[in-house]
């Protein structure tokens, strides 16, 4: 099942709403009628109690008017006309809008289903919506992603309410099922970020998108466990992020060495102090030593292997380089609002 971002309310909403209206509509008609009881005329002669006045506007509201009782003087007819004739117009009204709201909510979503496909190209696919999946999307948006090109999968019912209330939208299913994928179009995706819980879910999916895409989209997985990480990649992972061990490296760092969790941080948080970037290398720096240009490369990315930086030995940059470098995230601010 899809669901897209909520841009409207519910049927379920929908329906209750009318249905206090109309609700509404028939007390205040009963209110009027039992105010105006002694213009009315029913057949036993007796009078108008509470529950005759809540029969007739009833009766006279959906129109099925036994005559049974009736307005006999003139006021109460004036105000049948005026009152009541009006208020059963708009409580027909009422019915029809609400069955024709439960009627049309099947074919609206399938209408949007079907919008939603057709723009939907170079899209992220992202396994998972929970603390990691969460983050994942959280950095592809502070990257300037657009939101509508991140589609998620997943089963549990809190993070699809979480992720269509964040306006993202999530297949519901298990994305081990090739089924499930394919409604995700993962043929014609960029990228696929497997953030599940569970080491045996990862590998099951990316065999499966493998099998699907036979190895053209690129396959970013997360792994507790580090003797897992190679299964991964023997199943067709392009890229492996071993969430325990970073985390255990990290806690290790602060402990023995406290000032470079700090450096990691402020690189890993965006939009304030340092930050990573990259970028292709131009025609007038090849040939140079990434050293001497006036950005920090700390690494050179060449057809698709990293060569880090730092040796007496540095390799020239080449055309089609990739450089990886430290920009300031403070000036960048700082010359965007100038």
């Amino acid at each position: 099942m899809i669901h897209l971002p909520l841009v409207r309310q519910g049927p379920l909403r929908a329906l209750t709403t009318r249905l206090a209206f109309a609700i509404g509509l028939v007390l205040i008609a009963v209110a009027i009628i039992y105010t105006d009881r002694d213009g009315y005329r029913d057949v036993n002669e007796d009078g108008l109690t509470l529950l005759d006045c809540f029969y007739y506007a009833v009766v006279s509201l959906s129109t099925t008017g036994y005559g049974d009782i009736t307005p006999a003087t003139q006021h109460a007819r004036l105000i049948n006309v005026l009152v009541i004739t009006p208020a059963r117009v708009l409580f027909l009204i009422i019915l029809v809008g609400t069955t024709l709201e439960v009627l049309t909510e099947q074919y609206r979503k399938g209408l949007r289903v079907a919008r939603w496909r057709h723009k939907l190209k170079d899209h992220v696919i992202i396994c998972g919506y929970g603390t990691k999946g969460r983050a994942a999307v959280s950095a592809l948006l502070e990257t300037g992603y657009d939101k509508s090109r991140i589609v998620l999968v997943e089963t549990r019912p809190d993070a699809i309410r979480q992720a269509t209330a964040n306006g993202l939208a999530i297949i519901e299913g298990n994305a081990t099922r090739s089924s499930v994928l394919k409604q995700a179009d993962v043929q014609n995706c960029k990228a696929v970020i497997i953030a599940t819980d569970s080491d045996e879910a990862s590998v099951l999916i990316t065999l499966t998108v493998r099998q699907l895409t036979a190895g053209q989209v690129r396959i970013i997985a997360s792994v507790r466990e580090q003797e897992n990480a190679a299964l991964l990649k023997q199943s067709g992972a392009h890229h492996v992020i071993v969430s325990s061990a970073t985390a255990g490296r990290l806690l290790g760092l602060t402990t023995t060495a406290p000032p470079l969790i700090d450096v990691v941080e402020d690189l890993l948080t965006p939009g304030q102090g340092m930050a990573l970037a990259m970028r292709s290398a131009e025609r007038a720096e090849v040939g140079q030593n990434p050293r001497q240009l006036e950005t920090l490369v700390v690494a050179l990315i060449r057809r698709g292997k990293v060569l880090p930086l730092g040796g007496s030995d540095n390799p020239s940059i080449e055309t089609g380089d990739m450089l990886v470098y430290i920009k300031d995230e403070n000036s960048t601010v700082a010359g965007l609002s100038m």
